[in-house]
């Protein structure tokens, strides 16, 4: 059984997702340094960066199918 397209696209921009949120979760925890809350280590900022692009990625991937979608059933200007 062929996985589903929603599903191909998740899976592949799962890894750049997962990054970009481990990033911007460590960066975060320097800004919340600023009122006194611990800066998370890397292993932690990795960990959590990874469990919070699930649903982002796959929020992203619907995004990208729907503006696909659209753009298919537009006809082209001749």
């Amino acid at each position: 059984m062929r996985p589903s397209p929603l599903a191909r696209l998740t899976l592949a921009l799962y890894p750049f997702g997962a990054g970009a949120m481990a990033v911007n979760v460590f960066f975060a925890s320097l800004l919340g340094s600023w009122i006194g809350l611990p800066v998370l280590s890397t292993t932690a900022s990795i960990l959590l960066g990874a469990l919070i692009a699930v649903p982002a990625t796959l929020w992203f991937a619907r995004h990208m199918l729907t503006l696909a979608a659209r753009a298919d059933a537009e006809e082209p200007a001749d």
